[in-house]
């Protein structure tokens, strides 16, 4: 992959560069919001055209990004413009412009497009852009983000396309997270310990299979789900047994350590290990020895371990549930998988990949309507990209003719942009149409006065935390950055404190 751009490739469903140059702005990059904080747009989904997957443009030395219909994905750069086609039949062929004005902050102008432009679900003319915008042109999904350490090799341009060689699980548009998978990348061959850390449903097993397949170990790969098995079988299930040792035991079994003998075991959930089984895999950790139940003599095993917890280790060891040893040896590397919730720039690639899987029964030609594709974005996802999974299966299931409609999707996906955007479409319909916000937001409507120092007071306790003033004020964020946008007040100013 090249962070600083990208090879031609012929494909309809492929970007295509059709000019690429050094267009450094060291002017406007200062402008850049944040010292290290890259803006970025990401093509999330294309609604009709869900297996294209997602796409990465970036902004940081662009005055003006004109958006509009193609006959492929494209990016033409030239002197601080940047111009993006996309194959949507639905968006105008001069669509939309995203323009930088003062401070670095960027507008998005509709161009009097036929079938208008929405922001986080609500009908716009004209709006500032805040960190975590979802922009809807035609039936495509766009996502803007500010991303603080941004390392430079991933903060250029990328489509779907450069990633499909990689390994499953190891794809991502955002940049720190890709700085992430590249260093994991680099000790997958050494045949130290790993450990990952992730929610339930992150993907931690696949990542693991990633890590064997580039750590060239002859061995297999197999893993270990120490939820699934009784306490009293673990040790007989991980490291084996003799003829005897145990009811039932008719036969010696090698167990599941011995299994993985030059290849990789793959111990998920560490924490519900048992003691006992705690202390034996301690033993191969450090010598490289496993005893089998009822066992007379260690029998040698090469092994690499990669573990997994849903918690930190050290919380586990707090807790007495893993042990301190077996956390000082499994430590050493340990990389953290984020949740869906924080990589939605992913949601158009994570998708792509579950359509093009073998678990997933494609219609030719699915798509999804405007309504369904704004409802997989706005969503969640609290059981990551599992729970993204079951909900596409079913959909598809459900769909008729290959078109997913909000009703098919699950009632938690279906209702979430209508409890996530309400009060932001509602004050983005009201600026494009001078109309009142509804009745049914009465609570939102406060005296201007009293709103603005609440926001002036929490700002300057939180040295300028827009997530924090929305906890504590129990708002969406997107609420609170349109009442800045109100008041005209900057967060960036509270920063350093004053």
């Amino acid at each position: 992959m090249s962070g600083d751009g990208f090879s031609p490739v012929p494909r309809h469903d492929t970007l295509v560069v059709v000019e690429r140059r050094d267009t450094t702005d060291r002017a406007s990059r200062a402008e850049v919001p944040g010292e290290s904080a890259y803006p970025f747009l990401f093509l999330l989904l294309e609604a009709d055209r869900p297996l294209a997957g997602g796409m990465r443009i970036a902004l940081h030395d662009v005055t003006e990004a004109a958006i509009g219909r193609g006959e492929a994905r494209s990016i033409a750069r030239h002197a601080g413009s940047v111009v993006i086609r996309v194959p949507d039949r639905r968006m105008s062929h001069d669509h939309a412009r995203i323009v930088r004005g003062a401070a670095g902050r960027f507008t998005i102008i509709d161009d009097g497009s036929a079938n208008g432009t929405r922001i986080n679900g609500g009908p716009i003319v004209s709006s500032v852009i805040e960190d975590g915008d979802v922009l809807e042109l035609g039936q495509t999904l766009f996502i803007y983000r500010e991303i603080a350490g941004a390392p430079r090799r991933f903060a250029g341009d990328c489509d779907t396309t450069q990633l499909d060689e990689l390994l499953p699980g190891m794809a991502t548009l955002d940049p720190p997270h890709a700085a992430q998978l590249e260093r994991l990348a680099r000790i997958a061959p050494e045949p130290a310990p790993l450990l990952l850390l992730g929610e339930p449903g992150t993907g931690k097993e696949l990542l693991a299979a990633a890590v064997h397949a580039l750590s060239g170990r002859t061995g297999p790969f197999v893993a270990v789900h120490c939820r699934a098995i009784p306490p009293a079988l673990a040790e007989s299930h991980l490291f084996g047994h003799v003829k005897g040792a145990l009811a039932g035991a008719v036969r010696d079994e090698m167990g599941q350590v011995r299994a993985a003998h030059h290849g990789t075991l793959f111990v998920d959930e560490i924490g519900d290990l048992p003691p006992s089984s705690q202390v034996a895999l301690l033993r191969v950790l450090q010598e490289g020895a496993v005893l089998p139940v009822g066992g007379a003599r260690p029998a040698k095993v090469d092994v690499r371990v990669v573990a997994s917890s849903r918690q930190p280790l050290d919380e586990l060891v707090a807790a007495g549930r893993v042990r301190r040893d077996l956390h000082a040896r499994l430590s050493g590397f340990t990389h953290v998988i984020p949740p869906l919730r924080e990589r939605r720039v992913d949601i158009g690639i994570l998708l792509a990949a579950l359509l093009r899987g073998p678990r997933v029964r494609v219609p030719e030609g699915l798509r999804f309507r405007g309504a369904a594709a704004r409802a997989l974005v706005a969503y969640d996802w609290p059981n990551n990209v599992r729970e993204l999974e079951r909900c596409i299966t079913a959909s598809i299931a459900l769909a008729e003719e290959g078109v997913i409609r909000v009703e098919d999707l699950p009632a938690m996906v279906a209702a979430t942009p209508s409890r996530r955007w309400a009060a932001s479409a509602i004050a983005a319909a009201a600026s494009a149409s001078a109309l009142a916000p509804s009745p049914i937001f009465a609570d939102d409507v406060r005296d201007g006065a009293e709103l603005r120092r609440e926001l002036e007071a929490r700002l300057k306790e939180t040295r300028g935390n827009v997530s924090e003033v929305a906890r504590g004020m129990g708002k969406a964020r997107h609420q609170v950055q349109r009442w800045l946008r109100r008041f005209a007040i900057d967060p960036r100013a509270y920063r350093d404190g004053t």
